[in-house]
């Protein structure tokens, strides 16, 4: 499909800079992608469409301070790396500023011999294998070196660490946040288990995979950068169960979606595993495990607004996005939400 197909119109000021002050009292957008009706509401409503028996899937994984400025060893040029994907211990797919430069052989140093780094592999667009060299713990040294990564359409650093995770983050190792889940808090999910809705996590670490803007006109041609994603035993049994007692799967955020129909789509059913994936959803995609989702509004022309796409239909995702245009949403990571459920025909466009 042409990619200009998933464009839309977006004022720069409608893109959020920081987080609502209460998490659950952002705006949301509750669609019905069966009969196209929505309603404008507040996050905490929520409540009110999940139901008793629901199962609600969310990412468990932690931003970790990904983002490393320093300078090469040999020309002491400025070097700016963003940690994607560890490959084995102390081996880090990265991708890297000015990375012509960066051979393998090259060192890097990012605090006065702290935390270097060697690059041991070159690939295509900017991506370099780096091995790291420290003293003590990998993560302990990140959390003193590294910055939050930050998406670049923000455009200053947030004073707190946490206001770029999710209040239920466990599991370090993304270089981007789950933002669909920024809009829950620990009352929230309280309220929500009390109702009995059940509440399971999954874990996907998120890197170019989710956020690497698509460069070419055709999606087809459009190439997804794999991730890590792995599913406990726990959640695999809860899954199968709703499954077969027929309760919906509500999937909060694109991550989530893509791990659920990445295992389900392998295996015909849930099962405990961890391994990665570079699934491309997009319109034409029939889902199989995902019965409703929570996410945000996303960038134009982005493999997220392909999902939500293909999730509710082409024409009605650009109309419901023109609405939230219009009704002053805010977009992207630190922004409004909405929840999508009904049925769905895969004749819609």
């Amino acid at each position: 499909m042409d990619i200009n197909l998933f464009d839309f119109y977006l004022p720069e000021e409608q893109i959020a800079q920081s987080p609502s002050e209460k998490r659950d009292e952002c705006r949301l957008m509750a669609i019905d992608r069966e009969h196209h009706t929505f309603e404008h509401l507040k996050f905490f409503d929520i409540e009110r469409f999940l139901k008793p028996g629901d199962v609600l899937v969310r990412n468990n994984t932690k931003v970790i301070p990904a983002r490393l400025i320093g300078t090469k060893e040999e020309t002491k040029g400025k070097v700016e790396v963003l940690l994607l994907k560890e490959i084995e211990k102390d081996v880090w797919e990265c991708l890297v500023g000015n990375a012509k430069s960066v051979k393998v052989g090259s060192i890097c140093d990012f605090g006065d011999g702290q935390l270097k780094c060697e690059c041991v592999k070159v690939l295509d667009e900017g991506i370099r294998w780096m091995r790291f060299i420290y003293k003590g713990i990998f993560l302990e040294v990140l959390e003193t070196l590294g910055k939050m990564p930050l998406p670049p359409y923000i455009k200053r650093q947030i004073s707190n660490n946490d206001d770029y995770q999710t209040v239920y983050a466990k599991v370090p190792g993304s270089a981007a946040a789950p933002t669909a889940g920024f809009h829950f808090t620990e009352e929230l999910l309280g309220k929500l288990k009390e109702k009995g809705i059940q509440i399971v996590d999954i874990t996907l670490n998120i890197g170019l995979g989710t956020f690497r803007p698509v460069k070419v006109d055709d999606t087809d041609k459009h190439i997804m950068h794999s991730e890590t994603y792995e599913i406990n035993q726990e959640s695999a049994d809860a899954l199968n169960k709703a499954k077969e007692e027929g309760r919906r799967i509500i999937a909060v955020g694109t991550t989530s979606v893509r791990t659920l129909e990445s295992v389900f789509n392998k295996y015909g059913k849930f099962v405990p595993t961890k391994e990665d994936t570079s699934i491309f959803i997009k319109p034409g995609y029939e889902f199989k495990a995902v019965d409703a989702l929570i996410t945000n509004f996303h960038l134009p022309k982005s493999t997220l607004v392909m999902l939500v796409s293909a999730f509710m239909g082409r024409e009605w995702t650009l109309h419901c996005y023109n609405e939230a245009v219009k009704e002053k949403y805010r977009f992207f990571s630190f922004g409004d939400s909405m929840f999508i459920y009904g049925k769905y025909n895969y004749g819609d466009k």
